[in-house]
C-alpha cells in the first residue's frame, strides 16, 4: 500500500492548495466590498507563500521534529535537515508529510484574513502571519499531532489524549481565536453596513473550499484506505446538512434564503466535521452538520451584535465555534474518547491562542502600523496599497 498511500496523499496535498488559491481568496474576495478585492486576494496569495517558506526553515521542525520536548518539536529538521526522497514517515516520503502539512501552515493563518479586511496594512498582515505561524500554530501542532503534552502519554494519562483528526483545535480553534483578538484590537470598519460586491464569487470560493476539504480530511488518514473514504464521506454529508439547516434558519428568521448563507452554512459544516471526520459514522456527521448550521449561524450574531467585534467575515463564528462544536462532540460519540480531554484540550487551546495573539499584536505595533489611514480605507486597499484595481468602479 505504500505506493497508493504515496499517489493518494500527492493528491490530497494538492486539494488543501487548492482549499487557499484559489477557494479561500475567493470566498472571501467575494465577500468584502469591489475596492478590496484585490486586496484580499493579494494577502491570500502571499500569505501562502511565506509560510511554505517559513515551514521549510522551522515552523515543520517545531511542530513534527521529534525532539524529546512535550512542548516543542526542537531544531532537528530545520531546513528539512536529515530528509530526503528516501526517508519515511509512515508508509509515505517524509518530505510528502511536510508538503501536506504545510497546506495546512498555509491555510491557517490565511482563515485569520477574514478578520481584518478592509481595514489592515499589508506589512502588517505579513509580519503577524509569520510569527503567529511560528509561535501559536506550530506548537499546537506538535502538541496534538507530534507527540506533545496533549496527545497519548501527556497530561492526561499513557491512554488517553485529544482526538483531533484535521485540525478542529489546531486549525479552526487557533485561526477563529485569533481572528477575534486581532479584530477586538484592529477595531470595526468605518462602514461596515454594505453588502458583499460578489456572491457568485463567494458561492465559487466555496466550492472549491469543499471539494479541497476531501484531501483536507481524507487526506489526514495518510493511506489510501477506508478510514480515508469515511472521512471524506462524513466530510460531504455534514457540509450538505449544515448548508441546509442555515439556510432553513435563515427563512425562518428572515424571509428569504440568501445564497451566501447557504454556502457560509457549507464551512461551518466543513468546520465543525474536521476533527471528527477520522472517528464517526454518516449519521453522526449528518447530526453534527445539523446542529453546526444552527450553532454558528447563532453565533455570527452573538459576535456582531452582542459583544460588537467587527469580525469582518465571521471567521470566529463559522470556523472557531464550528471546531470547538466538532471537537466537544466527539466525546459523544467516540467510546474511547475523553470528555475531559476534548474540553481540556478546547481551553487549553484556547488561552495559549488568546495570549499568544494578542501579545504578538501589541509587541508589534510597537514598530509597525497595524491599521491604514482612513482615508486609505475609503478609497480601498486596492488602489492604496496595490495600486491596482478589479474594477473600473469603487463600491
Amino acid at each position: 500500500m505504500v505506493g497508493a498511500d504515496t499517489a493518494w496523499i500527492i493528491v490530497a496535498t494538492a486539494l488543501v492548495l487548492l482549499m487557499t488559491l484559489p477557494g479561500l481568496a475567493l470566498f472571501y474576495g467575494g465577500l468584502v466590498r469591489a475596492r478590496n478585492v484585490l486586496s484580499v486576494f493579494t494577502q491570500c496569495y502571499a500569505i501562502a507563500c511565506l509560510m511554505s517558506i517559513l515551514w521549510l526553515i522551522v515552523g515543520y521542525s517545531i511542530a513534527f521534529g521529534g525532539g524529546d520536548s512535550m512542548f516543542w518539536g526542537g531544531l532537528d529538521r530545520v531546513f528539512l535537515l536529515g530528509v530526503d526522497s528516501e526517508t519515511l514517515s509512515g508508509t509515505i516520503p517524509e518530505v510528502l508529510f511536510f508538503a501536506f502539512q504545510m497546506t495546512f501552515a498555509v491555510i491557517t493563518p490565511a482563515l485569520i484574513v477574514g478578520a481584518y479586511v478592509e481595514r489592515i496594512n499589508f506589512g502588517f498582515v505579513l509580519v503577524f502571519s509569520g510569527l503567529w505561524m511560528l509561535l501559536c500554530y506550530a506548537p499546537i501542532a506538535n502538541w496534538i499531532w507530534g507527540g506533545g503534552f496533549l496527545s497519548a502519554g501527556g497530561i492526561y494519562g499513557e491512554d488517553v489524549g485529544t482526538f483531533d483528526f484535521a485540525g478542529g483545535l489546531v486549525v479552526h480553534e487557533s485561526a477563529g481565536l485569533a481572528a477575534l483578538v486581532i479584530a477586538y484590537f484592529l477595531g470595526p470598519r468605518k462602514d461596515k453596513g454594505k453588502p458583499p460586491h460578489g456572491p457568485g464569487m463567494v458561492m465559487m470560493g466555496a466550492a472549491l473550499l469543499w471539494v479541497g476539504w476531501f484531501g483536507f480530511n481524507g487526506g489526514s488518514q495518510l493511506a489510501a484506505d477506508g478510514g480515508a473514504a469515511m472521512a471524506l464521506t462524513v466530510t460531504h454529508i455534514s457540509a450538505a446538512s449544515a448548508s441546509l439547516t442555515w439556510v432553513l434558519l435563515e427563512k425562518i428568521k428572515y424571509g428569504k434564503a440568501s445564497l451566501v448563507g447557504l454556502v457560509t452554512g457549507t464551512i461551518a459544516g466543513l468546520a465543525s466535521i474536521t476533527p471528527a471526520s477520522g472517528f464517526v459514522n454518516p449519521i453522526e456527521a449528518l447530526i453534527i452538520g445539523a446542529i453546526a448550521g444552527v450553532l454558528c449561524q447563532e453565533a455570527v450574531r452573538f459576535v456582531k451584535n452582542i459583544i460588537n467585534i467587527d469580525d469582518t467575515l465571521d471567521v470566529f463564528a463559522v470556523h472557531g465555534v464550528g471546531g470547538m462544536f466538532g471537537t466537544i462532540m466527539i466525546a459523544l460519540f467516540v467510546a474511547e474518547a475523553s470528555w475531559v480531554a476534548q474540553i481540556g484540550s478546547v481551553i487549553i487551546v484556547g488561552v495559549f491562542t488568546i495570549v499568544v495573539t494578542a501579545i504578538i499584536v501589541k509587541v508589534l505595533g510597537i514598530f509597525m502600523q497595524m491599521r491604514t489611514s482612513v482615508e486609505d480605507e475609503v478609497t480601498g486597499l486596492d488602489m492604496s496599497a496595490h495600486g491596482e484595481r478589479a474594477y473600473e468602479f469603487n463600491s
